[in-house]
């Protein structure tokens, strides 16, 4: 598995400014075009959109610079 890009590592950060207990994954292949799995119990109640609101949110300004496009799955923890 390739080491995460500069890009990647910097999204994975600004998601986990925002939601501290999530696991985050950011694939990116190109550079600009990135996917994104987060899991989070801070997900718990809200719907998908929501999720994802919250999640775009961290990202602030980031597609305003360098990221072109983000492919967003979200997902509440498996029960232990």
């Amino acid at each position: 598995m390739n080491e995460p890009t500069e890009l990647a590592l910097a999204i994975q950060n600004l998601i986990r400014s925002t939601l501290p207990d999530a696991d985050v994954y950011v694939h990116d292949p190109d550079g600009a075009h990135l996917s994104a799995t987060v899991t989070s119990a801070s997900f718990a109640g809200l719907t998908r959109i929501q999720q994802h609101r919250l999640v775009y949110s961290a990202l602030g300004n980031a597609f305003e610079n360098e990221l072109h496009a983000l492919q967003l799955t979200t997902r509440l923890p498996k029960a232990q």
